[in-house]
Parts: C-alpha cells; structure tokens; sequence
C-alpha cells in the first residue's frame, strides 16, 4: 500500500485597511465564522491559518467568542497561525526596517494571544523578492509559502514540489514550501469527491505532500460558493472524506516543516503567482502576453512553455498607475522621516504601517485601487503622519525635487492647514491637494486606463458547464451596464487647476516654484491657512473661452451625504448628478462622509459645469462603474486684453 499523502492546507484571510465595516462584518458571517466553526468540529483535521494582523484585531474585538474558539484550536495543536506584515504590506515594497517592524509586530500579537510563537509567514499577493529573506529571518520566521510557479521558473518539475526547499540572502536561510496551483484551481470549486480522488491519486503517484495556502475568502465570498461550501456541503464533505482517506494525513506546516528534511537549495526568480504577471503588465503588452500563452495552450505547450515565458513583476504596477507610484513615494519619504527619530511615538508607526497596506497600491482580478475608500485610507494615515512629522521634525514651506522619481521636479508647498503638490509636466496642476484639518487628499483621483480585461466586456455573461461552480477567474458577470464610452481612457492625468483655452488642454506651462507661464498666461498659486488661491494673468485673449477643470476626490462620491449647494441656500443636486450653472462665482461642496466642506469662490461669475466622473473595473460581483471624484469645469468668457481672474478654494471641518 502507498505512503499517504500528507494534505498541508492553509487559509488566508484578509481585509484591505479602510474596507467598509459592514463588508467586513459580511465576510465574517458568510466566510470566517462558519469555516471555523465548521473546522472546529473536526480537530483531527490539522490546517494552518493567516489572519492579517488589522483583520485580526477587527474581528477580535467585534467577534470575541468566534476568535476564542480559533485560539482553542491553536492551543489543542488542530491549527498553526501564520505571521505576516501587520496591515499586509508587500514585504518587498517596504524599506527592510519596516519589514522587521510590521513582521515583529504581528508576531508579538499571535504569540501574546496564543502563546505560540509563529515559524511561518505568509508573503502578501505571493511576491517573492530574496530582498525579504534577512528580515523574515530576523523575525524568527523559519519558512513561507509561495507558488509552485515560482520553482517552475527554475526548472524545478510539478512531481519534485511535494515538500519545501531552502534558500539563502546573505547567509540568512529561510525555507520555502511550493503551493499548488492545481490544488488552488480545485478547491473549493471542484465537487469534494473529486478532490478527495485526486489527492489519492498523488498517493498513489509516491508524492508526500499537496501544498494547499489560498484566500479563504474562496470558501464563502466568492460568487456562489457560501451555498456551495456550506448550505450544499462542500466543506464538509471535503472533511470527512479526508479523514476517511487511509491514503490521506493532515498536518500542519510545523510539523511536516519538523519531521521531513529540506529538498535541497533553490533560488527563486523575482516573480509572483502566473496570473499576477499579467495583471501587472500595461495595454497592449498585457494582450500579446495573454494571447501567447492562450496559443501555446491550444497547441498543448501551455505547461511545458510557461515557466520559460513571464510577464510583468509586481513593482511594474508603480510605473504602470502614477497615482500608486505617487502614493508608494510619498510613504517611502515619510518612512525615511521616521526613521530619524529615536524610539517614535507607537501612533506615528501605526499611521505609516497602515499606509503601507497593499491593497490600494495595485489591481488585479478585483478592485484595489480602483477602490477611492482604499485609496483614502492609505492617504489619511500619509497626510495624518505627516502632519505630525512636521511638527516633530518642521519643514520649508516649499520643497522642490523629484519625489516620485518619474525625472521631474515636484514642488510641495503647504500651509498650517494644506498641502499642494505641483508637477513641472507641462499642466500646471496639482495633483496632489491635502487638508490636515481633514487628513484627506482632495487630489487622490484616478484617471481612465485601458485595461487588458475591459476586452471581454463585449463577450457577455458568461455560464459555467460541468460539474462544481466556476472561479471568479473564469466568469464574466455585469454589476453595472457598461459601454463603449465608459471604458474610453484619458490622455490626461485627473489634476485640479487644469487649463483648457477654447476647449484644449494647454500642456506648455514652463515651472518657476508656485509661479507657473506661457505665452499669454501667467498662472499663480498661493496658500494661507485653509485657503488656496490660484491667479491667472491674461494678455491678449480678449473674446475666447478660458476654463479650468478640477478633479476633487470627495469620499461621499454618489452617496446622499454629497451634495452642492449655492450662496442663497439651495441645493442643486448631489455629487453623482450632473450639475449646470450658468454664471456663478461661489460654490460649496459639502460632504457628510468626509465631515467637512469645499468653499469655491471666484472672482468673476463663471460657467460652473459638474459631472462625476467614474472608471470601469472588476469585482467579485462583476464589472461595476464606480465614481473617482466630482468632475468640476469653470468657462470663462475673457473680456478684454487685460485680464485678472481669481479662484479661490477654502477647506473646512463641518460645524459639530
């Protein structure tokens, strides 16, 4: 009879910082609470889990009783917790000192409230850089998970991935267990009796181990699967088939990780999980990417190419989406500043370590950052740091320099109450408006990509054939009626302050600090206090249209707590309704969610013209418009050959 097969399974679970309470609270009702209770009937069966250290806390305090019970099991030996980043960083996208940080910090948590020291970590979105190997280790960290695919691009074949390996950065070892993508693809997807059937045939094979570690959001958020792994009974199926198995075990990472030597000394390649090489690439080399690799399957050399054959890393998505990139620099500088101080207050870490959650820097198969609240959440810890920064560490009022690395200049000007961020591009705009009364960024807007996925909307819904239920990786569902001409990209980034003469754009503006000019304009900006005041001196234009555009990122977006409203008292709509105002020199825009109001005030009655404007994107329920900023235009008609025009913008806190 055949060795069994030890099943090593593992379950991540996270929510990005800044998640909605009630998606959470959702999560946990139709995900974590009935897979734990579930698990919890069976102790014989041994899995690992990961919690990310902000979900933790979430759930422990919301769910005391239902996180005693994973506790329980931890305690009798059934499961082993696996550490991680705090907030769920990308280790390999943090400076080293903050990867020790966010590391030791979950690590103190699971050990404090468990009392066992975690030995194994779980690499966020699987992103493998040997650059992450020292503070892992540092941390007490013995050994991580990522894809098998990783080791394919090493030449290392699908039967030798049945146990884990071991690689070193600078002498520092660290130990790296393969997950299958087979196993990832049938569960939970694939019906019970068929994966119990295909682990045995591993058995059979003399394979020791099938490496499962996936989302386990899988096991009850994804489309369809809470009535498949639970009112139908998958997960408990998969269970009891398991453990009736002679030709199965389950185990933990530890104790496999204690009992079974290392397969010997790998070194991977900076990569993360197949599909993530796509996602990461730009239109259109994303198309010619997924073209190639759906020829080379038709012709059956799908697997025996691909290892061989690789897209984009991860970091391709800082230089793919500017705002991310803009984002990941400004928390970088703000880490650096930190860094200088001695034993920093514990608030100022916490702020930087949950601007340093991934799920805002990146997209994929979901939102992220697409998402504005994922978005925000990130820029009010960046802006609330920094507030704090400045008054432990005080700063010019004006520094200029390149902050995000693209070759060229920022100047960042601020105030008691503001910050601007202006670029020598050619647009005179900013993209970047930050209150620190407030601790929001009114610049966090998202332009119009094109994204590679935006080329099966035209296919339609999609249907699942066969048995099981079908992965959202597979499925093409409408959570919004979508157009041709909502999926059109922008050729400009979405600023504030950006100038259009008779309807195009001017992109020759020549930078001097807050001084801005070409031919016929002269373009100012100045701060004081909570104001903002943006001059225009304009010569020789008398008769034509001039505008300028701003993008202002407002957190109620089409929700009921955003609103216009005008100087005599009158509401003319919300955020998300088309707004039209034919002469008006005053403008407010007031909004519940952010607890705070927008004053515009112009010096000469414009044109007001307001739409929202939104992109297309991917979720778990389908392709769904969601609403990135309040889209304002202000037309001027200029009046003479002389001409001074004034826009002024005051942010303030709601009256309480």
């Amino acid at each position: 009879m055949p060795q069994a097969v030890t099943l090593l399974l593992g379950v991540h679970a996270h929510q990005p910082v800044g998640n909605f309470p009630e998606v959470i609270e959702d999560a946990h009702q139709r995900c974590y609470k009935p897979f734990l209770h579930t698990l919890h009937a069976y102790p014989d069966f041994r899995f690992a889990a990961h919690f990310s250290g902000w979900l933790l806390d979430w759930l422990r305090e919301r769910h005391p009783a239902d996180m005693a019970l994973l506790a329980e099991m931890v305690r009798r030996g059934q499961v082993e917790l696996f550490s991680s980043g705090d907030t769920e960083p990308v280790l390999a996208a943090i400076p080293h000192r903050d990867r020790i940080g966010q590391l030791q910090t979950l690590n103190d948590k699971l050990a404090a409230w468990t009392g066992v020291q975690p030995s194994g970590a779980w690499l966020t979105e699987r992103v493998w850089e040997s650059a992450v190997v020292p503070a892992l280790a540092t941390t007490g960290i013995r050994y991580v998970t990522v894809d098998d695919y990783h080791f394919f691009c090493t030449g290392q074949p699908a039967t030798a991935l049945d146990g884990y390996f071991s690689t070193e950065e600078d002498g520092t070892r660290l130990d790296l267990f393969p997950i299958s993508e087979a196993l990832r693809y049938r569960l939970p997807f694939s019906p019970a009796h068929e994966v119990i059937a295909y682990l045995e045939g591993l058995a059979e094979q003399g394979q020791v181990a099938a490496i499962y570690f996936d989302d386990i959001e899988k096991f009850g958020i994804w489309p369809e699967t809470y009535d498949w792994v639970y009112h139908r009974g998958w997960l408990k199926a998969l269970i009891e088939g398991v453990l009736a198995s002679p030709k199965i075990r389950t185990a933990t990472y530890a104790d496999f990780h204690a009992g079974h030597a290392t397969r010997g000394i790998v070194y991977l390649p900076t990569t993360s999980y197949s599909e993530m090489n796509e996602w990461t690439l730009p239109m259109p080399a994303a198309r010619i990417y997924a073209d190639f690799l759906a020829a080379e399957k038709a012709a059956g050399r799908g697997d025996l190419h691909r290892p061989f054959v690789r897209g984009g890393i991860w970091r391709n998505f800082l230089s793919r989406y500017p705002e991310a990139n803009w984002m990941h620099k400004r928390m970088q500088g703000l880490s650096a500043r930190l860094g200088e101080i001695s034993s920093p207050p514990p608030a100022l870490v916490d702020d930087l370590y949950r601007a340093q959650a991934n799920d805002a820097y990146w997209h994929g198969l979901f939102g992220g950052l697409y998402l504005p609240h994922l978005r925000r959440a990130v820029w009010n810890n960046i802006v609330e740091l920094e507030a704090e920064l400045d008054r432990l560490q005080p700063r010019p009022a004006l520094v200029v320099g390149d902050v995000d690395l693209d070759g060229r200049d920022e100047t960042l000007a601020r105030s008691t109450g503001l910050q601007i961020a202006l670029r020598d591009d050619g647009l005179a705009s900013a993209h970047e408006l930050s209150s620190y009364v407030l601790n929001h960024n009114f610049g966090d807007t998202l332009r119009r990509y094109h994204e590679h996925y935006h080329d099966r909307i035209s296919q339609g819904e999609s249907r699942h054939h066969g048995d099981g239920i079908a992965s959202a990786h597979d499925i093409v569902r409408f959570k919004h009626p979508i157009s041709s001409a909502d999926i059109v990209p922008d050729d400009l980034p979405r600023t504030l302050w950006r100038d259009e003469l008779d309807g195009a754009p001017l992109t020759d503006y020549r930078a001097n600090g807050l001084h801005f000019s070409r031919p016929h304009i002269d373009k100012t900006y100045a701060l004081d206090g909570n104001t903002i005041t943006v001059s225009w001196q304009l010569t020789g234009l008398a008769g034509r249209q001039f505008s300028t555009v701003l993008n202002l990122a407002m957190p109620s977006c089409d929700g009921f707590l955003g609103r216009y409203a005008l100087a005599d008292g009158s509401i003319p709509g919300g955020f998300g309704q088309p707004l039209a105002l034919s002469a008006a020199s005053a403008l407010q825009l007031e909004d519940g969610v952010l607890g705070g109001q927008l004053n515009l005030r112009a010096s000469a009655a414009a044109e007001i013209l307001g739409q929202a404007h939104q992109t297309v994107s991917q979720s778990e329920a389908g392709f769904e418009k969601i609403m990135q900023a309040v889209e304002l235009r202000l037309n001027w008609c200029i009046p003479d050959d002389s001409h001074t025009l004034q826009l002024h913008l005051t942010i303030e806190a709601s009256p309480t």
